[in-house]
């Protein structure tokens, strides 16, 4: 019935670009500077510039030193909470409505600002210092008088600048030179796009071939480029020199650009800076970091108001019951005043002075080291994530690929089987250096069936052959570069590629004895184990395209003149490719099944005659105007045909440690993790698999591209039909479904046990945070490790950062910084999980200290006739909510109803907390009646024993209020810690030892009396007593879950 429901369009909503283009130019606009625009960028000359440039600063500070203050204090007035106690303490200025001391009213105000300001101000200098550590980082630049050093904050648009190996691009700069032979160099991008695959980015053809680069200060040469802008795929150039006749003209492409945050993978680079600053193309693509407010602190700023409103209703009462009589208005805000108290100031103290504590004990845990919290206000949202979004490269994987599988249809090799493979290629070669034309004779027949050694000798040649990547030799102190290159230095090797699977293959063929030594554009050599070497001439390379998902290459071996095509793909299109056979299907689903990433290796041999042929309409193909890229297909997939299969290859990026039991404890725990990548669907859906996070019984839907709103429409319906589905889907895909069907996509994916989001932009990932955040109003949780993750990380009500290999960018604009994924799981299920519990418990608390002296406020000018007059002043009325028992209410911070190790293994008590029960209007209603009620008593059962003096009043009926307090403290703990017990017994010393000052209030003589301990004490049992018996019930014949896992 529901198959095809209409889907309803959505209006048309700014899309996350949008915002964010328009934020930077709302920016640009209010500082009083024009919208950005095409520039014009002289070669190692800044100061020949067209247009103003913004300094190459990294800020992600909130305030500056001017808006500090007020933007603190606006942030804090901005709630009722606060601008309620500052409108009061103002009150106190005027004569008529001043009903005691002025400290008694600004003083707890100060010390709650003091603390906020003095709180922020450590985390604005944290940032500062973080913040002026990347922007001190050292970089040398070309200048007339040569090399200088130079801080990324001092670069400016117009400088050349030099970028070593490993160094991390410090701004927005065109590729010029580069120390590397083939003239090209690698580029890591993980931290812009999350891409783990490195990026080739070729020089400007015209100052590579310059001799020296002290030779592009002498040239006159400028950069034409666009304005500034958040695509990080696409840039539209031109490089023009004057000084030669005729004058250089090229363009200039991505493959030209070096983005700041990515780190140089290969050689010595130097190029032109374009953009700085906020021009930066990482920059645009990151959210200003907000200001976050947790979901707890806004429950209890509504509490409050609430509270408001029973302050207003009792002050109007008790004027109406005077008759509105005299200056009412004036007796009004008296009554307003006196029971002020019903709205504790100290409530937000004692939960700011909590969250310092929680992540003193979240740093302090010895089971998650080096977990930093960089923003202490919101503690409590770590009990109460419903969503959490990971990143994938270097969060929930090392992205340090293994070969795992070699699998060549009637036998396997596994990791414990690799000598295998080893000694079989062993005895090929030793078979060939001994008895050459019959192995020739063997490898030529091929009707004849081939031995084993010989079919494993065929893969392991195909996958050293059939790759893109190249082995460069690099000093290691004893030999230098020339020599290694020269001798292939095995401990001078490393391999370079635009993909870490690639490199993995080769690692592995070298092991089992074919290495790969040396390569350039036209050859490729191999050493056997022997120490022989193969030579191999490149004819023809057919790169892998997101389109094709496969690439081929054409080699000639030197030594016999035999032409081969090999090809490596996945399996949905290599299956098409190769001669019918009956496992490949079955065995590509079972490696699959395991998180391998599964590759299908083919060859084919070629006559020179076919290969002649082939050339020549490759070259024919390639030389036309029209639908050239289709032609030149046509003619590739002419040779692609019966292609002999070889052998399946299975890798897997090595998974953080953990990640499957953390993945599954959060799941148990009622979380839904959503997986937002920049890497391809193949390798995100193969992770997903692997790291358990789409179980073995869940089917995966793979969400068709789609480019319009029909075909969205039924691809929706499509979805619609499938249950208990996991869903991955394409950035491209996503923007679409977004764009035409919001409500309606979102819908179904908050239905999925996972989703997995590839090829996703940096804005994406945030854009869905905050679509997750509307549509569902569950707090979300957002990890990852690089700079393209920052602003998925600041839109989730709660930003954790995991700091590994790939810098810090992530970890220092994240609230939380953890350095393992798998300790996110006690972060949320043991820290999370006490901190709300515990703030729940302690404001509650505190509004029922509030309330209680309030009801007895309320009971005494009752009874002598609705007079205005206060029923304890001066110092008992501050004494009471501080060193009488401040410290055994506060001490609820260190309650805990379970050992960490029961939170752990038990998940599921997680689970009771998203429905926010330990902070709902049950629970504050349950408080307030209790409250009421003690108050009651307390106030009445004082009136009635007291026999002549009013001082005695004051005295009975503040020391039973004291003791009620210590001991619901006492009813309140679950688990006795010893500091506990010191502030129950510290607190009531305090008081006795006080009351020796307190004669101005109380009687000290009476006291000392017989009469007031039996009053006192019959009045405090009588107000506690019954809430001992209904606990004991309580837990007796209806206990909580927790309580069955500690009896």
């Amino acid at each position: 019935m529901t198959d095809n429901i209409p889907l309803q369009p959505v209006r048309q909503k700014k899309r996350m670009d949008s915002k964010h283009r328009g934020g930077c130019c709302e920016c640009l606009r209010c500082c009083g500077r024009r919208d950005p625009r095409p520039r014009t960028v002289w070669l190692g000359h800044p100061e020949k510039r067209d247009q103003r440039y913004p300094r190459n600063v990294i800020n992600n500070q909130k305030y500056n030193f001017f808006t500090f203050l007020p933007g603190v204090l606006f942030n804090q007035f901005k709630y009722f909470f606060n601008l309620y106690f500052l409108l009061l303490a103002c009150s106190q200025f005027v004569v008529e409505m001043r009903l005691g001391a002025l400290y008694t009213y600004w003083v707890p105000l100060g010390f709650v600002l003091a603390v906020t300001v003095i709180r922020e101000a450590a985390e604005e200098i944290r940032c500062y210092m973080r913040d002026k550590e990347v922007n001190s980082q050292i970089y040398s630049k070309l200048t007339a008088r040569g090399t200088v050093k130079v801080k990324s904050s001092n670069i400016q648009v117009g400088d050349l600048i030099i970028v070593e190996k490993n160094q991390r691009v410090p701004a927005d700069m065109i590729f010029l030179r580069t120390s590397e032979k083939n003239g090209s160099c690698f580029l890591r991008t993980d931290q812009l796009d999350g891409e783990t695959d490195w990026k080739l980015r070729l020089p400007v053809t015209c100052t590579q071939r310059l001799p020296t680069a002290s030779d592009l200060l002498q040239i006159r040469s400028y950069v034409y480029a666009e304005e500034p802008n958040i695509d990080i795929h696409n840039f539209v150039g031109t490089f023009t020199r004057e000084d030669s006749d005729p004058s250089v003209n090229e363009s200039l492409s991505i493959e030209n650009t070096l983005w700041a945050s990515t780190v140089i993978a290969s050689g010595t680079v130097v190029g032109v800076v374009l953009y700085t600053g906020r021009e930066l193309r990482s920059v645009m693509n990151t959210s200003n970091p907000r200001s976050k407010i947790g979901l707890f602190d806004l429950e209890v700023n509504c509490l409050t108001k609430i509270l408001f409103g029973a302050l207003v209703v009792v002050s109007l009462v008790m004027v109406a019951l005077q008759h509105f009589a005299g200056r009412w208005y004036l007796q009004i805000i008296r009554f307003l005043l006196l029971f002020s108290n019903i709205i504790p100031i100290s409530l937000r103290v004692n939960l700011d002075m909590g969250k310092i504590v929680y992540s003193w004990v979240i740093r302090r845990d010895s089971k998650i080291p080096g977990t930093v919290v960089r923003s202490s206000t919101i503690p409590e949202q770590l009990g109460r994530i419903s969503y959490l979004l990971t990143d994938k490269t270097g969060t929930l994987t090392q992205n340090e690929m293994v070969f795992k599988r070699l699998h060549l249809g009637t036998v396997a090799y596994g990791l414990d089987s690799m000598d295998e493979v080893q000694s079989h290629i062993f005895s090929i070669y030793t078979q060939q250096s001994q008895d050459p034309p019959a192995v020739k004779g063997l490898t030529l027949a091929t009707k004849v069936r081939k031995t084993m050694s010989s079919r494993v000798h065929e893969a392991v040649k195909a996958i050293a052959l059939c790759h893109n990547v190249t082995p460069v030799y690099e000093s290691n102190g004893v030999t230098d570069q020339a020599e290694a290159e020269r001798h292939y230095e095995d401990s001078c090797r490393v391999y370079q590629a635009s993909s870490p699977d690639e490199v993995a293959l080769v690692q592995w063929t070298e092991s089992v004895g074919l290495t790969l030594v040396g390569r350039d554009q036209s050859s490729m050599q191999l050493r056997t184990p022997g120490g022989h070497i193969l030579n191999f001439s490149i004819l023809q390379i057919f790169p892998f395209t997101y389109e094709s998902k496969r690439m081929g290459i054409i080699v000639r071996d030197e030594s016999t003149g035999e032409i081969t095509f090999y090809m490596k793909g996945a399996d949905v299109v290599m299956a098409g490719i190769v001669q019918y056979n009956d496992w490949l299907e079955e065995e590509c689903g079972n490696m699959a099944r395991e998180g391998l990433r599964v590759l299908v290796v083919a060859k084919k041999s070629l006559t020179e005659e076919q290969y002649q042929d082939f050339e020549a309409r490759y070259v024919q193909a390639k030389l036309s105007v029209h639908d050239r890229s289709l032609k030149v297909a046509t003619v590739i997939e002419s040779l692609e045909m019966e292609m002999e299969l070889l052998c399946l290859t299975g890798v897997e990026d090595q998974l953080q440690a953990d990640v499957r039991p953390t993945l599954e404890t959060l799941r148990n725990a009622g979380i839904k993790v959503w997986m937002l990548t920049g890497d391809k669907l193949e390798t995100a859906t193969c992770t997903a698999k692997n790291a358990h996070l789409v179980t073995r019984t869940q089917d995966i839907h793979i969400f068709r591209l789609v480019t319009n709103r029909g075909e969205a429409h039924l691809e929706l319906n499509a979805f619609r039909r499938k249950h208990d589905c996991a869903l991955v889907i394409s950035g491209d895909s996503l923007e679409v479904c977004l764009k035409y069907y919001e409500y309606e996509f979102m819908e179904l994916a908050c239905q999925c046990p996972a989703v997995v989001c590839c090829r996703c932009a940096p804005t994406q990932k945030a854009q869905i945070v905050r679509l997750l955040q509307e549509r569902t109003g569950k707090l979300t949780c957002a990890v990852g490790d690089g700079g393209n993750d920052v602003s998925m990380i600041q839109e989730a009500d709660c930003g954790v950062g995991v700091e590994g290999k790939e810098g810090k960018q992530a970890s220092l604009a994240a609230d939380f910084s953890i350095t393992q994924f798998k300790h996110l799981g006690r972060l949320l299920m043991v820290h999370g999980r006490n901190s709300y519990k515990r703030s729940a418990a302690l404001s509650q608390f505190v509004i029922h200290r509030s309330l209680c002296i309030s009801t007895m406020q309320a009971v005494f000018s009752s009874v002598f006739y609705f007079a205005s007059v206060p029923l304890y002043q001066g110092f008992l009325i501050i004494g009471y909510s501080t060193i009488y028992t401040m410290f055994p209410v506060f001490s609820l911070v260190l309650d805990k109803d379970v050992k960490s190790e029961v939170a752990m293994l038990y998940p599921e008590l997680y689970k009771d907390l998203l429905k926010g029960r330990p902070l709902s209007y049950k629970t504050f209603l349950i408080w307030v009646l209790i409250s009421i009620y003690q108050g009651s008593i307390i106030m009445y059962g004082a009136l009635l024993l007291f026999e002549s003096e009013f001082v005695h009043i004051v005295a009975i009926s503040f020391t039973s209020l004291i003791l009620t307090e210590l001991l619901m403290v006492a009813l309140t703990i679950q688990t006795w810690h010893w500091l506990m017990i010191v502030a129950e017994l510290l607190s009531l010393s305090c008081y006795i030892a006080s009351l020796v000052f307190l004669h101005e209030f109380i009687d000290v003589y009476f006291i000392a009396t017989l009469s007031f301990l039996w009053k006192v004490t019959v009045i405090t049992l009588v107000s506690c007593l019954p809430l001992y018996v209904l606990k004991y019930l309580r837990r007796r014949f209806s206990p909580p879950s927790y309580s069955k896992l500690t009896s």
